[in-house]
């Protein structure tokens, strides 16, 4: 997401970084540069003109002329601006005093309703707080099984409405029969349509009197761009929402709906879906994503992700055997499966600071399939081999090949790609090792 804008905008400050002074004829080019690439990624144009407005009255002023370094403060001035522009900070779901809290998402047909429900509830999950999904949705074919099946998988209690076809009756006995049971909070996916219409509002309309839900939230599909903006307007002014949850943000490189929601409909984005899989929803924090358009990487997201994987303990002893290079091919196997749950390759590497501007990465896209294809690999091996690699010879490597559908030279690759990160290991375990990585002078 936001690969485009990301490219232009380090282009620009380049630039400006590399002027001992600035005057206010650079801010004023620099600034025309960043108003296109604005518009260009698709964002409102009233919000870009305002946001340009902003830092302009800014950049000019004295804390950049004064300043030792001009063109880092003009990137920290936009930096701060696309900060408040998503909203400031981190906007929390409200459950109120209620037990169970109702959730009711809303949204046109095709946006995501469903699928997000189910993460949703994982996500609360995780947060301790036992969660029921109800399906309000009478009229897609196979809507209730599609919920049903999707969240069965991950342990939510699920609604079954039977020979129920009234939207409203079936929130209604959810919502208590989620109370008997002890349910924490009640999900409620409703029925969407391929556009806004009275009937559906109506509807939506009903659900809310009667459940009076502690928030209601529109799921928006990032790949429409603008168009989901207006119509989040519009579902405000009909119905009243309280956030934003922005789907297939993944797939959107351009990201103008999620800088533009927040300024034009006054609602903040709560929560952000990253990819198909269940766990692929997160947090929505304006800082960490203003850090990441402007490629600063984002080392708190990462560093939560890798907590919610790893051990503690594993990632003590993991240290120890790096310190004393006694990293193994197990050991290296048992990290690239938790690597996997962490998310996708290309967003974990875009959330370390500076990795995207070292040469010869920038434009590698990692491929996904190398990691189960190095995972088959080391599985084939004795687990005396993986202990110690020098046992590897050629008629080993022959037979790991065949049994795990490989070709002696991928054997003979990772092997070579395992020895060269031991090295690199080592010289970041070594004095001067970390200092050099952190100051971007990467090791290997």
């Amino acid at each position: 997401m936001f690969e485009s804008l990301s490219e232009k905008l380090d282009g620009i400050f380049k630039k400006l970084k590399g002027r001992g002074r600035l005057d206010e004829e650079n801010i004023q080019s620099a600034l025309k540069e960043i108003r296109m690439a604005l518009l260009e990624a698709d964002v409102n144009f009233k919000v870009v003109k305002d946001f340009i407005e902003e830092v302009r009255v800014r950049a000019v002023g004295q804390e950049v002329v004064d300043s030792i370094t001009p063109g880092q403060q003009v990137v920290k001035i936009v930096h701060d601006r696309l900060i408040e522009l998503m909203g400031g900070g981190t906007s929390q779901l409200r459950f109120g005093n209620r037990i169970p809290a109702p959730i009711m998402l809303v949204g046109l047909q095709g946006c995501g309703k469903t699928t997000t429900a189910v993460k949703l509830a994982r996500l609360l999950a995780a947060q301790g707080k036992r969660t029921y999904l109800v399906s309000a949705d009478v009229y897609r074919p196979a809507a209730m099984e599609q919920l049903r099946v999707m969240g069965e998988k991950i342990g939510a209690g699920i609604f079954a409405a039977g020979e129920e076809r009234d939207p409203v009756r079936i929130c209604v006995q959810a919502v208590e029969e989620a109370r008997r049971q002890g349910y924490e909070a009640v999900i409620v996916d409703t029925a969407g349509r391929l556009h806004i219409d009275a009937a559906m509002m109506d509807e939506l309309k009903r659900i809310r009197e009667i459940v009076t839900p502690s928030e209601i939230l529109f799921v928006a599909d990032a790949m429409t761009g603008q168009e989901a903006v207006n119509v989040a307007k519009k579902f405000d002014e009909l119905l009243g929402i309280d956030g934003v949850i922005m789907t297939k943000m993944d797939g959107d490189a351009r990201g103008g709906a999620a800088l533009s929601l927040k300024a034009v409909i006054g609602k903040p984005i709560k929560f952000v879906g990253v990819g198909e899989k269940i766990d692929a929803l997160e947090v929505f924090h304006p800082d960490r994503m203003a850090s990441r358009i402007l490629g600063m990487g984002d080392i708190v997201t990462l560093v939560e992700k890798a907590q919610a994987t790893v051990d503690e303990k594993e990632a003590r002893e993991l240290e120890r055997k790096i310190r004393k290079n006694e990293f193994t091919l197990e050991d290296f196997r048992d990290q690239l499966r938790q690597i996997k749950k962490m998310g996708s390759l290309t967003d974990i590497l875009g959330m370390i600071p500076g990795l995207s501007k070292v040469k010869g990465l920038k434009d590698v896209t990692p491929d996904e399939r190398e990691l189960v294809r190095v995972g088959a690999i080391i599985d084939s091996m004795t687990r005396a081999e993986r202990l110690n690699y020098l046992l590897i010879d050629g008629s080993r490597r022959k037979r790991i090949a065949r049994g795990s559908g490989t070709s002696v030279q991928d054997v003979n690759r990772l092997i070579k790609n395992y020895i060269d990160m031991r090295k690199m290991m080592k010289r970041m375990t070594g004095k001067g090792g970390l200092k050099a990585l952190k100051r971007g002078n990467f090791p290997f």
